[in-house]
């Protein structure tokens, strides 16, 4: 064995590229999961690590899930910088195959925190990480993420705070750009198309018939949210710029700048400055949150409060519609509301 591989990599560079059935696909979160099960259709489906109605920023791995992850030939996630937990477990069990870690995935469109764009694999917040992929395909195993340490702990000091600062670093919830998951798409179909090879062009045909599906919601997205590109409105945390973006909303006013965190009463004032100023006709509570913090920060302002809104589709039923079925909850949440000027 090779000093510097480790012993999931060697096992997967050993392992026969044939299998007698189709992979065992492990993902993170039901988003990840109606990508897979797209691309798989009838061949099977993927096993959900975060359950529905789940806060996934809150989730803590149980025994059971541990086990489906060291059964697994392939993992499939949004990566370390949403679920940095599922990282640790990852490398612990030390017998997946194949890892695709789909932020990491070359030609998706990240953005930071509060909306600046940059390229995959070229954020300064995961430099040491890009280092480990130097000399590797996008769709090289992933198998060592020691890297992340840094990361992980990072993640973990922020969440024992309020963010009253601007947030740093990767946004990760680029599953809100659809361009991304058209993206994605094509790449599972490869990854499945190369580890199980008899099945390549029902994989392949499967991915092309998502990405008309996901082509066509995308216009029917943009029409609908274009009456309301000027319109101001609120969120309870910052997790909606890929969404405001590529549709031509305005960037949403947050009252947390943090994943996972309460607004001090210093955010508070500053959001009701922001409300006053652009005028902000709607807000919108979240799954998991309290919906009184969004009330206390629109009072007297005449602003409404619209639907729940949930960017991982927490209130959604996992399935392989799930993914569309997301996007469109939020399109018709925000334009419930948003219409009533």
């Amino acid at each position: 064995m090779h000093p510097s591989l480790p012993a999931a990599a060697v096992a997967a560079c050993l392992a026969s590229p044939i299998m007698a059935q189709p992979p065992k696909i492990v993902v993170d979160t039901s988003v990840t999961g109606s990508i897979v099960a797209k691309v798989l259709g009838d061949l099977g489906e993927p096993s959900i690590l975060v359950p529905a109605n789940t806060d996934l920023h809150h989730y803590q791995m149980r025994p059971s899930d541990a086990r489906v992850l060291q059964d697994a030939d392939m993992l499939v996630w949004i990566g370390p910088e949403l679920t940095p937990w599922l990282g640790r477990a990852a490398e612990a069990g030390g017998q997946i195959g194949t890892q695709l870690e789909l932020l990491h995935v070359a030609g998706t469109q990240l953005q930071n925190f509060g909306g600046e764009t940059e390229e995959a694999h070229d954020h300064d917040a995961h430099d040491e990480h890009d280092e480990h992929y130097e000399g590797h395909d996008e769709h090289a195993d992933h198998d060592d993420h020691d890297a992340h340490d840094d990361h992980d702990h990072d993640h973990d000091h922020d969440h024992d705070h309020d963010h009253d600062h601007d947030h740093d670093g990767v946004d990760p919830h680029a599953w809100l750009n659809p361009e991304n998951a058209i993206l994605w798409t094509a790449t599972v179909a490869e990854e499945l198309a190369r580890i199980d090879p008899e099945n390549a062009e029902t994989y392949r045909a499967n991915a092309a018939a998502a990405t008309e599906g996901l082509h066509a919601l995308d216009k029917e997205l943009t029409a609908q949210l274009a009456p309301f590109a000027d319109q101001s409105f609120v969120v309870f945390h910052d997790a909606y710029g890929y969404f405001t973006a590529h549709f031509g909303l305005q960037p949403a006013i947050a009252l947390s700048l943090g994943d996972a965190t309460s607004p001090s009463a210093a955010r508070l004032t500053e959001v009701r400055e922001q409300i006053a100023h652009t005028q902000a006709s709607c807000a919108f509570p979240e799954f998991a949150h309290d919906p009184k913090l969004v009330e206390t920060a629109i009072e007297g302002s005449g602003a409404r409060i619209g639907g729940e809104l949930a960017p991982a589709g927490e209130n959604i039923q996992p399935g392989p519609d799930f993914y569309e079925d997301l996007l469109r909850n939020l399109g018709t949440t925000l334009t419930d509301c948003l219409a009533q000027d």
